[in-house]
């Protein structure tokens, strides 16, 4: 998920409680076997798309289009498209961030009477956890993909280093990797949702739920802990600018076009980054641009170690998928979902490096360094919290503002104390 702004959050907010007071209460209607799917980015490639297509024709007579949203703006576009019933969309790719305010604000379909014939139990539980309200299920999973350390073994075999088996070796190495000109462990000081991995490391949690009320606590002396080590690494590892949130570090581990050198020994990146890492070439198909190709002699994998050892936990990115509460064609958009959650097509996305809904169908994964590094750190991967208003909290770009200012230097516990107070503004919708 990318970053979104203070303004598309409060319009999050405005738009989701009016359509919470009325999209729940429309009568769900069938027909209309022509129907529309929002999926953001593209990350689903045209081969996954092409089934749904075919598959929804084959099952309905009617027509499936397929439209992509940008990241950048997809959370303003459903804030406003969702609650219309004659413009929104049918079916809804939706990250798993923004689906407790959504979900929350009663812009889905109720999903339970069909739940157990989409997978039920067998469908990622953190995932399921956060598109549900009172034991009713809305948003389910689409995909998930679990982050992970790449690595330039060239580099850390001649630094005389190997893999790390707790955080504070990893720490360690990533410090002693630096150059004037090469990122021991790049990350941008921005950077939360792969540096909040090192606030679950020590215990810390971004924000708890108290009776029917969630409270900020980056002021907690767990989280304080874990942004402490991770400020003492930015200084001690990174050359990325401290204003740079989401990025492409696989640029950074991949030789410079120009130097033929990397500019970062270590990432992390979630799993389907590796499509991106490798030896690189002119793309065959557009001598324009170029391609990677993976080489073993070269790069490696492994997951982020925990402060004992064993694995940290990680933020797992991915989406949901829902149907709108607003659609027309709920019995068509229901169709579509049996489909998303067939056998075939969990099978087709654990074949395509995306984390299938269905766990049953997580060996079509595959058994390689790529596959096993996934679901390892999934096993211990963790999401942000399921709050009404967590979507108004990412949108606010408050934690952005935070983890630079941390990374920058700042005092962490006076920061933690301030930034406390600002999301508590936000966090219950």
């Amino acid at each position: 998920m990318k970053k979104r702004t203070a303004a598309v959050a409060a319009a999050t907010v405005a738009a989701l409680l009016l359509a919470g007071c009325s999209s729940n209460d429309a009568p769900a209607e069938a027909g209309g076997d022509d129907i529309t799917l929002w999926l953001n980015g593209g990350d689903t490639p045209d081969a996954l798309r092409d089934f749904l297509k075919t598959e929804y024709a084959d099952a309905t007579g009617g027509t499936l289009t397929i439209e992509e949203q940008s990241w950048t703006d997809a959370l303003a576009k459903l804030t406003t498209a969702l609650p219309d019933a004659e413009n929104t969309p049918d079916v809804v790719e939706i990250g798993n961030t923004w689906a407790p305010t959504f979900t929350n604000a009663g812009a889905f379909t109720d999903l339970s009477d069909m739940y157990d014939d989409l997978g039920g139990d067998k469908l990622l539980p953190s995932f399921v956890e956060v598109g549900s309200v009172d034991g009713a299920e809305y948003a389910l999973p689409y995909y998930f993909g679990s982050r992970y350390v790449f690595y330039r073994k060239d580099v850390w075999e001649q630094a005389g280093l190997a893999v790390p088996t707790t955080l504070a070796e990893f720490n360690e190495a990533a410090a002693a990797l630096r150059t004037a000109d090469q990122s021991g462990f790049y990350i941008g000081g921005e950077d939360w949702r792969n540096g909040v991995s090192w606030i679950f490391a020590n215990g810390g949690e971004l924000a708890v739920k108290d009776g029917d009320e969630w409270s900020s606590t980056l002021s907690d002396p767990k989280t304080v802990e874990g942004l402490t080590q991770l400020q003492t690494l930015f200084a001690d590892a990174s050359l990325a600018p401290v204003t740079e949130a989401d990025s492409t570090p696989w640029v950074n581990i991949n030789n410079n076009e120009s130097t033929g050198k990397p500019e970062a020994a270590t990432i992390i990146a979630p799993g389907w980054a590796h499509w991106s890492i490798g030896d690189l070439a002119p793309d065959p198909a557009d001598s324009t641009k170029t391609v990677a190709t993976w080489n073993d002699a070269t790069f490696g994998t492994f997951v982020l170690p925990g402060v004992d050892g064993g694995v940290a936990p990680v933020f797992a990115g991915g989406s949901n998928i829902a149907i709108s509460a607003a659609s027309k064609n709920q019995d068509a958009a229901k169709e579509l979902m049996t489909i998303i959650f067939s056998d075939e097509y969990q099978q087709l996305l654990g074949e395509n490096g995306l984390g299938p809904a269905n766990l049953d169908f997580a060996s079509s994964l595959g058994d390689d360094q790529f596959a096993t590094a996934l679901i390892e750190s999934a096993a211990e991967s963790k999401l942000t919290p399921a709050a009404p208003g967590w979507a108004a909290v990412e949108g606010s770009g408050l934690l952005e503002e935070f983890f630079g200012k941390v990374n920058g230097g700042g005092d962490v516990e006076a920061l933690a104390e301030e930034y406390d107070g600002k999301i508590d503004e936000l966090i219950n919708g």
